[in-house]
């Protein structure tokens, strides 16, 4: 965007929001000591949906691009990590900068031609894609690699011998820390020129134009960091998983990571905390409440938490402190 390299930037964090992050911080350091190994796993998976939100809340609630196929760049991360893993003996860490390059390059490629496509024709073209994908993972030309319908199975990494941390421990603070670091980049990014740059031409698309604004380059570089971070996310989940296969990414996956970004609110960096609890967890809440209709039950959670929660629950929280501030 052709601003002056003068123009003020947004304030920084408050003291209050600094301390506030940092008891948080504390608190998500604690709980792999106090919690299960299944708890831990579960919120390991919570912390990779995390990022997967915030690559889709950068595309959509920023940018304005509608994308119902963000699963597919989910597998195309999970299986870049298997592949590697198993099929070349790449060590389980190398593996996730990989996944984000290789989809940040296929998220760059699919936006170039959907630059032509707007709103809901650009959301039916990525929701073929994420259809496509399971078939196109099951392919023979493919199976050497991706093992067909059978998937690949991966060996979960032991901590290092200098940590008296478990496996599940170690692959939770792990990820937390690629969430550290991919939260705190797009916080540095979208707080700045590039930010203001992709919410006006979600809002005035032709007066951004007009303003200098590359839109076209501006969105297709969107779609290609957006599954970037996607594409970490799925390589993350694979190894916490230990197995990846197609039916694993129905377009059902894609479905469920619009559904995490609205709970959790649009153009918001923390809504990708809270909708990723809200993926991770209320299907299971669901489930104890009612085994013979665990989905009727998801849904009664989501009307409601869209009824009481309209703007997401960060949107929500942000109301309540203003009235509080008063």
């Amino acid at each position: 965007m052709n601003t002056p390299a003068t123009s003020p930037r947004p304030p920084a964090l408050s003291r209050g929001q600094v301390i506030g992050l940092a008891i948080l911080l504390v608190a998500a350091c604690v709980l792999p000591f106090v919690l299960g190994n299944y708890r831990v796993f579960q919120l390991t998976l919570a912390l990779a949906y995390a990022i997967a939100l915030l690559g889709l809340n950068m595309l959509t609630g920023y940018n304005g691009q509608i994308s119902l196929g963000h699963g597919a760049f989910y597998a195309i991360g999970a299986y870049t990590a298997a592949v590697l893993m198993d099929k070349f003996g790449v060590p389980y860490w190398a593996t996730i900068p990989v996944a984000g390059v290789v989809c940040l390059v296929a998220g760059f490629l699919f936006g170039l031609p959907a630059l032509r496509l707007e709103g809901l024709y650009l959301a039916l073209a990525t929701f073929a894609l994420g259809v496509a994908m399971p078939q196109i993972l099951k392919h023979k030309a493919l199976e050497h690699w991706t093992g067909g319908a059978m998937g690949v199975v991966i060996i979960k990494p032991d901590a290092p011998s200098w940590l008296p941390l478990s496996q599940d421990q170690w692959l939770y603070f792990f990820t937390l820390a690629w969430v550290l670091l991919l939260f705190f980049a797009a916080w540095n990014l979208l707080r700045g020129r590039v930010g203001r740059a992709l919410v006006a031409i979600r809002d005035q698309p032709i007066a951004a134009q007009a303003m200098g604004v590359n839109t076209a380059m501006y969105k297709s570089l969107t779609f290609g960091v957006s599954a970037g971070y996607t594409g970490v996310a799925g390589a993350l989940g694979a190894i916490a998983i230990q197995f990846v296969a197609p039916d694993s990414f129905s377009i059902f996956l894609s479905i469920t990571l619009v559904v995490g970004v609205v709970i959790g609110g649009l153009a918001s960096i923390s809504g990708a905390l809270f909708g990723a609890v809200f993926i991770q967890f209320i299907p299971n809440v669901a489930d104890q409440i009612s085994k013979a209709a665990p989905w009727a039950i998801y849904g009664v959670f989501l009307i409601g938490f869209m009824y009481v929660m309209p703007s997401g629950v960060a949107g929500a929280l942000r109301v309540l402190r203003k009235r509080f501030k008063r």
